[in-house]
């Protein structure tokens, strides 16, 4: 009889979030690129030199911020949901894991903007009793997973209370 050893699966894994994240960041992106190219677009109708000089350069840093920093920001994204606590890892330059035990979650909401809503994503936002990080984000989730997340932590905190 053939027996393969089966590892554990990793305690210390994280989930990563919904892949149409970076969509819906690449358009946010784009949109709040838009004062910045009518700005150069501005400035290239009135510069003396060579025509593409400054629309050039930061058309080129827009399309690098829109096409590869969301991106980044999701595959450095993601969020661990213990029996007791929520681990949300995040950060590209300056990393941030940060672990919410339930038992300080005073209340949880779940935000959608218009462009979330129109892919079904949400945003899961965890406020704790303390002052420091009071608030923990939590964007890209399916907008059924950040429900159910809240649900789960809805219910352990209800048991504790009892």
């Amino acid at each position: 009889m053939d027996e393969t050893a089966v590892e554990p699966a990793d305690p210390d894994a994280l989930t990563q979030l919904d892949p149409r994240y970076v969509t819906v960041s690449r358009i946010s992106t784009a949109l709040g690129s838009i004062p910045f190219l009518i700005g150069a677009a501005v400035a290239e109708i009135f510069q003396p030199f060579y025509p593409g000089i400054v629309l050039g350069p930061v058309a080129l840093i827009v399309l690098l911020l829109v096409l590869r920093v969301p991106q980044r920001r999701w595959m450095a994204r993601g969020y661990q949901m213990g029996e007791d606590r929520l681990r949300v890892v995040r950060g590209i330059l300056w990393r941030s894991d940060t672990i919410v035990p339930f038992g300080r979650v005073q209340h949880i909401d779940v935000d959608q903007g218009v462009l979330e809503r129109a892919y079904d994503l949400a945003t899961l936002t965890v406020h704790t009793a303390g002052v420091h990080n009071a608030s923990v984000h939590l964007p890209g989730l399916a907008h059924e997973d950040a429900l159910a997340m809240r649900e789960t932590i809805r219910a352990h905190i209800k048991r504790e209370t009892l």
